[in-house]
């Protein structure tokens, strides 16, 4: 890409002084007014087009036009963040704050302290994203409304709150109400991650905030029932006790087999328990036992519910006719896990190229 504005510093001083050239030049790149005579940086029109190309040249402008709200106007609306080098009681004008803010929100970082705690512009900022609240007034970040709004736009905003709201248990509720991830549970004062009535809405919300629960409620079996009802692997946070409990791990298996990952081994020994579990998501069959996957009741319900699960199952039956055949009929792309001596099979290879010609890229 070529470099006007390297090209130009090497250009000898009568070009660069010259009034033409020196437009020409910050027209073609903005930031060319860095090399220019102190005459051409307090020139309006050389200004004006400078920042127009580029709106961060404001931080060679001379010091008298940085106060001038139309030439900060102009460099803000090519890049509001050059209101960094804007005078600073422009940055404190409320217009022009809210201009910067409005297209883009972390302007408010370059803003005076009054534009901070303006809530009518942190409100503004907080529509395109909840960490602008990092750059609030601290008065700000103790506000309802505020920090509400920062928090429904992302809750990882919990960061910048007042510590005073990250212990509110009513507003914290609320918040958990309003959000759709209860991430934040992380960040909020020890006191709550023990309330019973808290940690019961984080994981109505987002099973996996069980985490950051206190340890004595993870050792409660409604909170694991909501939580994994929720999202399955929050099986992984329950008390290991829990773990054991059939009923819990049966909920997060309907979500998805694999959740059986985090279920105590015992369960995974249970050869009733896993021939039920397959039947409703053939992919548990990848942590059940290794005798198990050897079990050809247990390997045929688990491919009949999905035919992929035959990845999972003992190589010796991935030569079972009938076990092969039950999964490409589900899946025809389960030809790809079975023992290769039945890609011969017609019946099996006919099945599976009939429902898509695409199997034929796993027999060669």
């Amino acid at each position: 890409m070529y470099d006007h504005t390297i090209n130009f510093k090497k250009l000898p001083d009568k070009i660069k002084n010259d009034r033409f050239y020196a437009l020409q030049a910050v027209k073609l790149n903005g930031y060319n007014l860095k090399y220019l005579n102190n005459d051409f940086k307090k020139d309006y029109e050389i200004v004006s087009a400078a920042l127009k190309q580029n709106g961060y040249a404001l931080e060679f402008v001379n010091k008298k036009l940085k106060k001038n709200k139309k030439i900060v106007r102009i460099a803000i609306n090519q890049n509001s963040y050059a209101l960094k080098y804007a005078h600073p009681k422009i940055k404190s004008d409320k217009k022009i704050a809210l201009i910067a803010v409005k297209k883009y929100c972390f302007a408010l970082n370059h803003t005076g302290k009054n534009i901070r705690d303006n809530k009518k512009i942190v409100l503004e900022g907080l529509k395109q994203s909840g960490y602008a609240l990092k750059y609030a007034s601290e008065r700000l970040k103790k506000n309802k409304e505020v920090v509400l709004k920062a928090l429904t736009k992302n809750v990882l905003a919990i960061l910048y709150v007042h510590h005073s709201l990250k212990k509110n248990k009513k507003f914290i509720i609320k918040a958990l109400k309003k959000c759709n991830w209860g991430t934040f549970v992380e960040k909020i004062h020890y006191n709550l991650k023990k309330d019973k009535e808290v940690i019961v809405q984080a994981v109505k919300n987002w099973g996996m905030s069980l985490q950051f629960a206190n340890n004595f409620l993870k050792k409660d079996r409604q909170i694991a029932l909501i939580a994994v009802k929720q999202y399955c692997n929050s099986l992984e946070h329950v008390d290991f006790k829990l773990k054991k409990d059939k009923k819990i791990v049966l909920e997060a298996i309907k979500q998805n087999g694999y959740s059986l990952q985090y279920a105590d081994k015992s369960l995974k020994f249970d050869r009733n328990f896993i021939l039920k579990l397959v039947k409703i998501s053939g992919n548990a069959l990848a942590y059940a036992s290794e005798n198990l996957k050897k079990d050809k009741e247990i390997v045929f319900e688990a491919v009949k519910q999905n035919g992929n699960s035959l990845m999972h199952a003992h190589s010796s039956l991935r030569s079972d006719r009938k076990i092969v055949l039950q999964a490409v009929k589900n899946n025809c792309y389960a030809i790809q896990y079975a023992n290769k001596e039945l890609y011969k099979d017609k019946e099996i290879l006919s099945r599976a190229v009939k429902k898509d010609d695409y199997c034929y890229k796993f027999l060669y």
